[in-house]
């Protein structure tokens, strides 16, 4: 039996090694290539694993330590910096999809438990896509990466309430509506357990254990809270994936949130690599060669409609039609999570054998497409634009005016972006009398330099229209102070466009960059 396992292992870790060898050389992120993997690899292709149950068991600890180390890098300062585009932006999307697609579901003649789940299932994104994707193409920090990222942290906190709903929605729960309240009241419990934990035991503990200078030891104790947590919940009637969430949160409160992660991430990568090799050991390669047609309509439904759902919440916090539109495409998958949960759904009976297929097929095809979908967003957009103006698709928050009866300015500078730098540049800028108008997507950020007696206006600066109405043919200066390379090389082609005497003069992020006249730096300065 341990011959067949490790025979078995040994060919998954080589078949997953050849496959993101090639996705690597495609430039694409690894996890889709685990999930190609266990296709090529599993019953329904090759049929080269013997015992999948077998590597199922080792999966399931790597779904523990995905939310183990999620829990630790989860943090509660972290989602107060972000409060409104997390609890807006996530909670517009997720309540919206759910409904959405569970009506739709109940509307095809599915019964109502059912159609819920799969609106779970539609609802979650994946985090590791859509956080590598973004870093890889520099635009984590960008409005739409910022945006997307508190969409994903939403998500995450929405699967542990997904976790518990499950059992009564199988109906393996008794008690009715009383029962749902005991079963969330004594998970509340457990949190307030745990939190007390987290200020008070764990942090002594961990601070005398760190005093031997052991690595081991250090690692041991570590793993002991996060099982001793998982085991607590579980005695509680929750999750053990519940448990590890919570034990990284124990974690993350302390000093050594950043060092149990390093001790982790090497298992946690080893472990979640299987449970996605075993994901897609499940999906039925006849099922796609039967039903093609119902896969590729169920991707571009989902992708497309959970795009402009998700893009809904950032319009209502102000963000243009373009903006909201890019981060509802990078949320548009369907995520890692949605695969527990359809296990879960799976081994309670809730979901039938076709439904679940179908999902496996969509859901695979989904993180499959993303990749190229957040390559190729800005391109798509441009052509959809030229058909319907996404500020009339999506108003968002509209942008205040120049005053028509003043006198037009003219060499003044124009300041795109008002984060720190571009702060400190108004500042210096308002010290020396020169006159400036600041441009920025950022409702919220707006009304707050506006307060403060700022010349802001809401805008999106790639648009000709906007540099136009704040007068860049007139200008001496446009100053880029953003982090969004591919818009700042939009900006900056629109803007000589407009005036030819806005040669910028760079100041180089990367030597790679060299002087490019598209190159994603912060232009400066117009030749008078």
């Amino acid at each position: 039996m341990q011959y067949l396992l490790l025979r078995d292992l040994a060919i998954i870790f080589a078949g997953s090694l050849l496959v993101i060898l090639v996705f690597h050389r495609l430039k694409l992120p690894a996890l889709p290539g685990f999930i190609v993997a266990g296709v090529l690899l599993g019953p329904n292709a090759l049929g080269l694993v013997s015992d999948v149950h077998q590597v199922e068991s080792l999966a399931e600890v790597g779904v523990i330590l995905l939310l183990f180390t999620i829990g630790i890098e989860f943090s509660l300062t972290r989602l107060r910096e972000m409060g409104r585009q997390v609890i807006i932006g996530g909670g517009a999307q997720v309540l919206l999809t759910v409904g959405l697609a569970a009506a739709l579901a109940a509307g095809l003649g599915l019964a109502w438990p059912v159609a819920v789940l799969l609106g779970f299932l539609v609802a979650l994104s994946s985090t590791a896509i859509v956080l590598k994707g973004l870093a890889d193409k520099g635009e984590i920090d960008t409005p739409h990466g910022r945006l997307a990222t508190g969409v994903l942290i939403f998500q995450d906190l929405c699967v542990v309430p997904m976790m518990l709903v499950l059992p009564f929605l199988a109906g393996d729960a008794g008690g009715g509506a009383a029962g749902l309240g005991w079963a969330l009241a004594k998970a509340g419990l457990v949190v307030a357990g745990v939190l007390v934990l987290a200020r008070t035991v764990v942090p002594r503990v961990l601070s005398e254990i760190v005093k031997t200078r052991s690595r081991e030891l250090f690692l041991i104790a570590v793993i002991l809270v996060g099982t001793l947590t998982a085991l607590g919940t579980a005695a509680a009637g929750a999750s053990l994936a519940l448990g590890a969430f919570l034990a990284g949160l124990v974690i993350s409160e302390s000093d050594y949130g950043h060092q149990a992660m390093a001790e982790l991430l090497p298992f946690r990568d080893v472990f979640i690599s299987l449970f996605f090799v075993t994901v897609g050991m499940l999906v039925h390669v006849g099922f796609l060669r039967e039903h093609p047609a119902l896969a590729l309509v169920g991707v571009a439904a989902i992708m497309g409609g959970k795009s402009v759902l998700a893009a809904l919440g950032p319009a209502l916090l102000g963000y243009s039609g373009r903006v909201a539109l890019l981060a509802g495409l990078a949320v548009s998958q369907i995520g890692e999570f949605s695969f527990v949960l359809a296990r879960q759904g799976r081994g309670t009976g809730l979901f039938p054998e076709g439904l679940y297929q179908t999902f496996l097929a969509v859901a695979v095809l989904t993180m499959l497409v993303t990749p190229f979908a957040l390559q190729s967003g800005p391109m798509l957009l441009d052509g959809l634009e030229r058909l319907i103006p996404l500020d009339r698709l999506l108003p968002g928050f509209r942008p205040q005016t120049l005053a028509a009866g003043g006198e037009p300015l003219t060499d003044h500078v124009i300041v795109a972006g008002y984060g720190l730098n571009g702060r400190n540049l108004a500042v210096a800028l308002r010290s020396i009398r020169a006159p400036y108008l600041i441009v920025e997507l950022n409702a919220q950020t707006v009304r707050q330099a506006r307060a403060r007696g700022e010349p802001a206006f809401y805008g999106d600066a790639t648009r000709e229209e906007i540099l136009r109405g704040l007068g860049a043919e007139r200008a001496r200066m446009l100053v880029v102070a953003i982090s969004d390379p591919a818009a700042t090389r939009r900006m900056v082609r629109v803007a000589r466009a407009l005036n030819r005497a806005l040669e910028p003069r760079r100041r180089r992020r990367r030597p790679a960059d060299g002087d490019r006249a598209d190159a994603p730096c912060s232009p400066f300065g117009a030749r008078r």
